[in-house]
């Protein structure tokens, strides 16, 4: 039995499809990982081939748009100019931060659902990040010099305004990839991470945050699972401090819904709907969905990602299964099933080497899915960003 359908196959089922939305993620998918995420580059051909696809198109990232760390600025860099991409909506459209930051190809920003108090808290999350990473080092690798250590810490702590987050990568290759001492590393940054958490309680937030660890072993009483380091890969790396309701799944049903309304002029969820009043399991978003839009109306859906993670419990025997793809490519898949569309779930291998993770060998999807896993990807692309790339400018040349 063949496993999964050629590079055209895909562009073919799609272009089949007048009504259609691509929905990407970024890092890992047409961005390379690396270890320092200021050091990211994205591709000036692969920008202009996704504004020929207009509204056909939009990311769903847990990165952001904006801030001397958005993806906004790559795009900027890759044009070597700050007009040009304003003055051509070559800005990629839709949500970042997980769900609270959209914008159009032009970037005009809105942030649905947030509330002021937590803006200004967030505000105030890298100080508090920098200063407990700083205690925790000299404590942990006292041999470092002051220079090392801020340059290490400056890496690590992520500035962004709706996500800061923690990014290990340079951190564990400093300690040489000895798995026994990123896994201590890892202890320290979960740390790290819930005072901030127990900080919120403070401002009257106890309610506003949770913390997105990538990747995951997916959910254990309402909170995502540490993935430990194994001498093959380092498994979770960062760790983002983040908006409760801010998933990517929620974010999808977002997307359809200004999709739609650009084409109908009517919202199917309502103007206001965001991810903060979304439903919160697969299954009430699929019936919403279900109970809002016609089949005429829903789109040919095609979901990209990359970070999907399946682990087996030996404990319990059974399955552990997470990363913050996972949830709005299962949406996608079971939608197709609903209402009896061939939507197109991709995975791109995003493993480096720069970033450790696991990868697609042929039929091999060791630690990424599992045999009885509902979720089955129709495409793989093996050779990470480049090829993927190389994939969507013959995609987007059929348009």
């Amino acid at each position: 039995m063949k496993m999964f359908k050629t590079k055209e196959e895909v562009i073919n089922t799609i272009i089949n499809e007048q009504n259609i939305l691509i929905v990407q993620d970024l890092d890992g998918v047409c961005i390379p990982l690396v270890q320092d995420p200021l050091k990211r580059e994205i591709n000036k051909e692969y920008v202009k081939n996704v504004s020929r696809l207009r509204e056909k198109f939009a990311v769903l990232t847990c990165g952001e748009h904006e801030g001397r760390r958005g993806v906004n600025r790559l795009v900027e860099k890759a044009f070597d100019s700050k007009t040009i991409a304003k003055e051509n909506g070559f800005y990629l459209p839709g949500l970042a931060a997980c769900g609270v930051e959209f914008q159009d190809r032009f970037s005009n920003l809105s942030h649905p659902g947030l509330k002021d108090n937590e803006i200004t808290f967030l505000a105030k999350v890298p100080k508090m990040m920098r200063s407990q990473l700083s205690d925790e080092l000299k404590n942990y690798l006292p041999n470092l010099s002051n220079d090392l250590r801020n340059k290490l810490i400056d890496v690590a702590v992520c500035d962004t305004r709706f996500t800061p987050t923690l990014n290990f990568n340079e951190i564990f290759s400093y300690v040489k990839n000895d798995f026994n001492k990123v896994k201590d590393l890892q202890f320290i940054m979960e740390k790290i991470m819930n005072n901030l958490l127990e900080d919120s309680k403070n401002y009257g937030l106890e309610k506003s945050f949770y913390l997105h660890l990538m990747p995951n072993l997916g959910l254990k009483d309402g909170r995502e699972i540490m993935k430990y380091a194994t001498k093959n890969e380092f498994g979770t790396t960062d760790i983002q401090f983040i908006i409760k309701g801010a998933i990517k799944e929620a974010g999808l049903l977002l997307l359809l819904n200004k999709y739609i309304s650009r084409k109908t002029g009517f919202y199917p969820f309502g103007e206001n709907f965001n991810v903060r009043n979304a439903p919160k399991t697969l299954n009430e978003l699929i019936k919403l969905c279900k109970d809002k839009i016609t089949s005429d109306q829903m789109p040919l859906l095609i979901g990209v990602g990359d970070t999907v993670t399946s682990v087996k419990d030996h404990k319990s025997k059974s399955w552990l299964r997470g990363g913050s793809d996972r949830g709005f490519l299962t949406l996608i898949q079971k939608l197709g099933k609903e209402y009896k569309k061939e939507n197109q779930v991709v995975f791109v291998n995003s493993c480096n080497d720069q970033v450790l993770r696991p990868r697609v060998n042929g039929t091999d999807m060791t630690g990424i899915s599992d045999p009885n896993d509902d979720l089955k990807f129709n495409m793989i692309i093996n050779d990470g960003p480049e090829e993927y790339i190389e994939w969507f400018k013959h995609l987007a040349s059929k348009f």
